[in-house]
């Protein structure tokens, strides 16, 4: 009797925001930061449920992020995401005044575009599998992670083209595929598929697949095109499901490369994988290219979006001519 009754004890609240999230099939990603988001919510106030707070513990909360934490605006919005979704998804109440509270204004900044040398410079710093992954970034202006989740199905060689799937947005899209990258890429391929045949040997060769394709296909998992591309050089289990799989590189890894390669090259901009990107769509815009064609490259939903590389091209201030230099 005992056993029966704790085992229909309710959940804890935080197992409740992740099965609400699982629910509705969030990334991993999404999961852990709402999870730490409602944790730290918690924990500000003294270990109180949210059931038992309102309005004011969220804005003195989000009001704490901002002037004592001293959080960037998208911090501070994807906290307030994060509430949300804890008081209506999980709590089931509606409050009205939680859209009231005022979203932090993120402040409009010119992207860091790096000038077609110091890419060159860049990439020449850089070798092996990190090398391949700033290269594809730069010549196919995908985000970070849609260059790690990139499966081989995905790589067209012959129509040289790549398609991203579920980019930003959940939306897919086609870029280029560049030709100074197709021998390199095959060669890589060609290691990732030994590499995928060994783990099949092993009893693994499993890669995660989203939960309607790994229901209707049950043995898509461990076919070659499902493969990532850039699949990690260790395996490990998923912590959803327990099962052990080889996932696709650890984006950090990526991060920290290109940090130490913009060291060596002497740059002196602050870069990222994500620079990468900017400076693709600057560059195709500097080569002539119709700025609709790089807004379906890049896979923005507004051409207004892709206007900010406008502002970077390399003209000077505005494209205005100095008098001084007249």
């Amino acid at each position: 009797m005992e056993a029966k009754a704790v085992s229909q004890n309710p959940p804890r609240l935080l197992d409740q925001v992740r099965a609400e999230i699982r629910l509705r099939h969030y990334s991993i990603r999404t999961e852990e930061v709402y999870v730490d988001w409602a944790r730290r919510f918690i924990l500000f106030h003294d270990k109180r449920h949210p059931k038992e707070m309102g309005a004011g513990e969220v804005r003195d909360f989000l009001s704490h992020l901002a002037v004592e934490r001293n959080v960037a605006a998208s911090t501070q919005n994807q906290a307030k995401s994060a509430l949300l979704f804890l008081y209506r998804e999980v709590l089931h109440i509606e409050l009205p005044w939680l859209d009231e509270v005022i979203a932090a204004k993120s402040p409009k900044r010119l992207p860091v575009v790096l000038t077609q040398t110091e890419v060159r410079r860049l990439l020449d710093s850089m070798s092996g599998t990190m090398g391949l992954v700033a290269s594809l970034l730069y010549g196919t202006g995908m985000r970070l992670l849609e260059g790690l989740r990139l499966r081989v199905k995905d790589v067209e060689f012959e129509r040289r083209e790549i398609i991203v799937r579920e980019g930003k947005g959940n939306k897919d899209r086609v870029t280029v595929l560049p030709e100074n990258l197709l021998l390199p890429l095959k060669a890589h391929l060609a290691k990732v598929k030994a590499l995928h045949e060994r783990d099949l040997e092993a009893g693994f060769g499993e890669v995660y697949l989203p939960d309607a394709l790994a229901r209707k296909y049950p043995k898509a998992g461990k076919a070659w095109g499902w493969q990532f591309v850039f699949p990690s050089v260790v395996r490990s289990t998923d912590p959803r499901t327990g099962i052990e799989r080889r996932h696709h590189l650890y984006e950090a890894s990526v991060q920290r490369a290109v940090r130490e390669a913009a060291k060596l090259a002497e740059i002196h901009k602050p870069v990222t994988p994500h620079t990468l990107r900017h400076s693709f769509a600057t560059h195709l815009l500097q080569s002539g290219y119709d700025i609709r064609t790089v807004q379906e490259l890049l896979g923005h939903s507004d051409v207004s979006t892709t206007m900010i590389y406008t502002h970077v091209l390399n003209k000077g201030g505005k494209g205005v001519i100095s008098p001084l230099d007249r």
